[in-house]
């Protein structure tokens, strides 16, 4: 007897599970080069004080005896990466790992111009099958890109896997407004605005219509927190921003 097809969600339609990440790569590789300006229009460039919250709580170190690894996933463009490395005055190792090759392009141009370039490397790869050594890592970061991860119970246990033992994984994702009124007006503001904005900056309203609904279908902060402890993480904390129109998830690898 046949097994029933595994489904899941791409925003509000219902697809196979092995076919979303096909349409997710779709959504990238057509707004890559305009990715980062989209973001300040649609939070009104606060995802960059969520971003520089999110590398000071990881505080990576400035020296040390041996090199300090993060990984991070889904962060082609590289924002991520730069801030950890400018942070550490150059010492920490990035790898800026990406399944959409766009967006590691964008990233990759970028980094020529960085304070330390040699400090960052691309490497294309699926977050459910990591090409990496267990316990390589020091930290594993991934912003605003989890929601996107077809089986996220995966990549979690592949963030587990990779990290050395006492290294740190911080995801940072949009979460559910959890504050009267404002509630409303974030929802209005996503549907009304986002996608046509989407047109006019990028030409096509449908990867930004997606994006909208991909954030209500992430699952709860509670039971987020859950899915990182059932990966074997300990010390699982939430840290909302903006009245948890993002949030902070940290935990520990012990």
């Amino acid at each position: 007897m046949s097994q029933p097809r595994q489904t899941t969600h791409f925003g509000e339609q219902e697809v196979a599970l092995e076919d979303k990440q096909g349409l997710v790569n779709a959504v990238f590789h057509g707004v890559a080069d305009r990715y980062d300006l989209m973001n300040d229009l649609m939070s009104g460039g606060i995802h960059r004080v969520w971003k520089d919250a999110m590398v000071a709580d990881l505080a990576p170190p400035k020296q040390g005896t041996r090199p300090w690894r993060v990984l991070d996933m889904a962060g082609g463009t590289g924002d991520i990466a730069e801030r950890i490395i400018n942070a550490s005055v150059g010492y920490a190792e990035v790898v800026v790992s990406d399944i959409n090759s766009d967006m590691l392009r964008v990233g990759a141009e970028r980094a020529k111009s960085w304070r330390f370039p040699a400090q960052a490397s691309f490497v294309e790869a699926n977050a459910e099958e990591l090409p990496f050594e267990n316990k390589s890592f020091d930290a594993y970061t991934i912003a605003f890109g989890i929601r996107n991860v077809p089986r996220i119970e995966k990549a979690l246990g592949e963030a587990h896997r990779v990290l050395k033992r006492g290294g740190r994984l911080m995801v940072l994702e949009f979460s559910q407004v959890d504050v009267p009124g404002l509630d409303t007006i974030y929802r209005a503001f996503s549907d009304s605005l986002i996608p046509p904005m989407g047109r006019l900056v990028t030409g096509d309203a449908q990867p930004y219509q997606y994006l909208v609904e991909s954030i209500r279908k992430f699952p709860a902060p509670s039971a987020f927190t859950t899915m990182i402890a059932d990966a074997g993480f300990k010390r699982v904390t939430h840290t909302p921003y903006s009245g948890n129109i993002a949030a902070l998830f940290s935990a520990w690898k012990i």
